[in-house]
């Protein structure tokens, strides 16, 4: 009998990594991409210039943080905004305005309910979210958060938009392996793209 090979926190960490750079590319209309390489780190903190962080439990637990830089922050703001539709003249000028905080905090509710549409099909376990906190930081303060997981494991990934403008992904997540049993199907992706063309095509 073949011995089925473990997933452990990396392959949970990807499906998390595709969850981000899907939602962005998409509410932003640009290239968002990721590092191939994952850093081990020593603990999870929010950073400068704003930070955003969403517990989950369930399945398994685990904290997720994004820092952004004021550059990196207004470049996913106003990109998301003008494919909304929003006129360039009421846009907010400041990192510091709520409506930036705002709309990231928005942006990062939609990547975690994605990745439980994703840890769905892929594990099948389900994780439930909390409301995601945003903070606007200065260059000299850094949080910690001590979240109450056993046995953590620390990662950190870094992201760039279309203009090259870096951000972070950070988890904090329990020691866990899943093991198939027996092989089971996933669902369809749901791909919201080819369902709006063949929409445009009806009309």
């Amino acid at each position: 009998m073949e011995e089925k090979k473990p997933r452990t926190t990396e392959d949970v960490l990807k499906v998390l990594c595709d969850s981000v750079n899907a939602v962005l590319s998409m509410a932003t209309q640009t290239k968002i991409s990721y590092s191939p390489m994952v850093q081990k780190v020593d603990k999870t903190c929010l950073k400068p210039d704003i930070g955003c962080f969403v517990l989950f439990d369930g399945g398994f637990s685990g904290l997720v943080v994004m820092n952004f830089s004021k550059e990196a922050a207004m470049e996913i703001y106003r990109a998301y905004m003008l494919s909304m539709g929003m006129p360039e003249a009421e846009l907010a000028s400041l990192y510091t305005s709520d409506e930036v905080g705002n709309t990231l905090g928005e942006l990062m509710n939609q990547i975690i309910g994605n990745f439980q549409v994703e840890v769905k099909k892929e594990f099948q376990c389900s994780v439930n979210q909390n409301q995601p906190r945003m903070i606007v930081l200065n260059k000299e303060l850094m949080v910690s958060i001590n979240a109450p997981i056993q046995n953590p494991q620390y990662r950190k990934v870094a992201f760039e938009t279309a203009s090259h403008r870096p951000f972070y992904l950070e988890i904090c997540m329990e020691r866990f392996e899943f093991i198939e049993l027996y092989p089971f199907e996933k669902p369809h992706a749901f791909d919201p793209e080819a369902l709006l063309a063949e929409a445009k095509k009806k009309d």
